[in-house]
């Protein structure tokens, strides 16, 4: 478990902090060396002691965190304490040991009086962390634990170190061919016009537009662009006879801005709705996780209350093993009462061993519960936080697409995944689009094929405008 200790004053504060109602459960498990019978009281008994010296930090307070998911006896914690103890050099010091129980954990906190009232005189707490890692290090190993790296590696402790998974978040969505061609088919199949052609294809993510080199475009929110006649597999002319002249049509540039105020206000209303569900799933699982809480005290009363009844009925019960009278007298003069003594004290012994394993039996099963449910709330909220994040990047690609940038070579980069060491962050690299990059042949020698059919239709335009030639 990972122990953190440190000298401080503060009683008063100290007191109230162990005692908050934040933590789901509350125990004061022990107060030992004090005259007082509550936190505060002896932490003001520390404090009194302490007036007669010139020691201002005069606590020693340690916290005792074991892995989230492992179950500590009290003994266990007690056993840690006291080896903690031991290696401080607060043998014999007054203390005060309080668990807390919260989103399913226990941890425990010691409190140690560092004024010893014989001397009056502060005890050395000189190296204590190094102290208290070798403490934890032989508690990990002990109990099978996995050990931090932090604590098994020193050098392993730097914040930085993360692993990649903790820093890598892409989300990249292939498109297959013949869904895009049938979005154009079906688009082009149900409407009769350009207002319903380009609001069946808004419909399929896909905003008309008027290109650079092509008469009729339409871009996606990648910012993708497509022509029409290639991917509605139809002429250009039927296109323009459906359509109009592609002037009266927005521009590239133009159809990015209305793309993206209309996603982005989309994805505005879709980020408010993740929000809303994040708020409402904690209003749930707090609502929840007090009803457990209050049952979970509940249930600890009631066995707490038994087991005082039981106590008692067998406190009685060796009591009244002893007999009075004459017959008490015989019994001491031939060693039956000492007998019975020792039988008492043994079964006092077992009885408290098994009342402290029922109420760690009953921890245990709350702590499986609340880890349950933080769980199931954990599980619920991490989804709701990778859509939203979706969304923010969506949110942010948008706007740079709005703002002209090539998306084709962000959608490359990003599938390509992140730069090798030496290279810049694809944010810095220049944008370039797949066909600039790469080059495509197929494209080129189409240009190169269409030129040399524009070249030949107006060479034979020319000679039948000029009309029959005198040689032939």
């Amino acid at each position: 478990m990972i122990l953190i200790g440190n000298s401080r004053g503060g009683a008063r504060d100290l007191a109230r902090h162990l005692m908050k109602d934040e933590n789901d459960h509350v125990t004061v498990h022990e107060l030992r060396g004090f005259v007082s019978d509550d936190l505060d009281g002896a932490f003001q008994e520390a404090y009194a002691v302490s007036r007669g010296t010139k020691c201002k930090q005069f606590l020693f307070s340690l916290s005792l965190n074991p892995p989230a998911d492992a179950n500590v006896s009290t003994d266990d914690f007690e056993r840690a304490v006291n080896q903690c103890e031991k290696d401080l050099g607060l043998t014999g010091q007054p203390r005060a040991i309080v668990f807390h129980e919260k989103e399913g954990r226990r941890h425990a906190h010691a409190v140690w009086s560092r004024i010893d009232a014989e001397t009056m005189t502060a005890r050395q707490m000189s190296f204590h962390k190094m102290k208290l890692q070798d403490v934890s290090r032989e508690l990990y190993r002990e109990h099978g634990w996995r050990m931090p790296e932090g604590l098994a590696d020193r050098s392993k402790s730097d914040p930085r170190n993360y692993t990649l998974a903790e820093w890598q978040q892409a989300k990249r969505v292939g498109k297959d061919a013949r869904e895009i061609k049938e979005a154009f088919q079906d688009a082009w199949a149900i409407s009769d016009n350009r207002a319903s052609f380009e609001h069946a294809l808004k419909e399929r993510g896909y905003w008309l537009a008027r290109g650079d080199r092509r008469g009729f475009v339409a871009i996606d929110h990648h910012g993708e662009v497509y022509s029409v006649p290639r991917q509605a597999a139809i002429k250009t002319k039927a296109v323009r006879e459906r359509l109009g002249e592609e002037d009266r049509l927005p521009s590239l540039s133009q159809a990015r801005q209305t793309m993206a105020q209309e996603m982005s206000a989309m994805l505005s209303r879709l980020c408010d709705e993740q929000y809303e569900k994040a708020a409402t799933l904690k209003a749930e699982h707090n609502q929840r996780k007090q009803r457990q809480v209050d049952q979970q005290r509940q249930d600890r009363a009631v066995l707490l209350q038994r087991l005082r009844e039981r106590e008692q009925r067998e406190q009685a019960m060796r009591q009244a093993r002893f007999r009075t009278g004459l017959a008490g007298i015989w019994d001491r003069l031939r060693g039956e009462h000492k007998r019975i003594a020792e039988r008492n004290r043994l079964e006092t012994i077992a009885s408290q061993n098994r009342d402290k394993a029922q109420r760690d039996a009953l921890i245990f099963r709350q702590l499986s519960e609340r880890r349950f449910l933080n769980a199931q709330a954990q599980r619920r909220l991490e989804q709701i936080k990778a859509r939203k994040q979706e969304l923010e990047q969506d949110t942010k690609r948008i706007a740079d697409v709005a703002q002209g940038q090539d998306a084709i070579s962000v959608v490359s980069q990003k599938r390509r995944g992140p730069a090798k060491q030496g290279q810049p962050p694809a944010e810095t690299q220049p944008q370039r689009s797949i066909s600039a990059a790469f080059g495509n042949a197929a494209e080129r020698e189409r240009g190169r094929r269409r030129n040399r059919l524009r070249q030949h239709r107006s060479e034979t335009r020319r000679g039948r405008d000029n009309g029959p030639s005198l040689d032939r």
